[in-house]
């Protein structure tokens, strides 16, 4: 996808395969609590397509929502996955192609998803709810974090190698 003014048709078929590949990692991984490839693959995506894929990532959202179903969760999704490709936009030029360094990220990322996910708590039921909620979810958090940091670890190399081959 090139930067310019007006998305192609090119660009849209690019958004869309990327959504069914996002999907699909999700999905083939839920049933491993709190282990998935998407926060992987929103990074990778990022740094190569830069800010559109917040687009993505409500096109992802809305997604999710379509197949689990609305609920207190939705609001979350809206606002969770653009915190980390804001994180990535903003710290590339710190980490260039360094592995270890998205891995961190990424890492940091799953273990902070619970307290970002409990935002919406804090509106809803106050202080007390949304400190019950994001603690009783931390052990979550702390395979999401683990998670997050080996997939990215292992994954990052080869994938990074592959979308240059593609030259995208």
């Amino acid at each position: 996808m090139k930067k310019q003014s007006k998305w192609t048709a090119l660009d849209i078929a690019g958004m869309g395969i990327m959504l069914a590949i996002l999907e699909v990692c999700k999905h083939a991984l839920d049933f491993l609590p709190n282990i998935e490839l998407v926060s992987f693959l929103f990074i990778i995506f990022t740094l190569y397509f830069g800010w559109q894929i917040v687009l993505l990532s409500w096109a992802f959202s809305l997604v999710e929502c379509i197949y689990f179903g609305f609920g207190p969760w939705t609001i979350t999704y809206f606002y969770v996955w653009p915190i980390l490709i804001i994180l990535v936009m903003v710290l590339k030029r710190f980490g260039e192609e360094r592995p270890l360094f998205y891995a961190i990220l990424s890492g940091a990322f799953g273990l902070s998803f619970g307290f970002l996910c409990s935002l919406y708590t804090l509106v809803v039921g106050g202080i007390g709810m949304q400190l019950t909620w994001w603690i009783s979810g931390i052990p979550y958090d702390l395979v999401h974090c683990v998670g997050n940091f080996v997939i990215c670890l292992v994954l990052f190399y080869p994938i990074n190698r592959a979308m240059k081959q593609l030259k995208i």
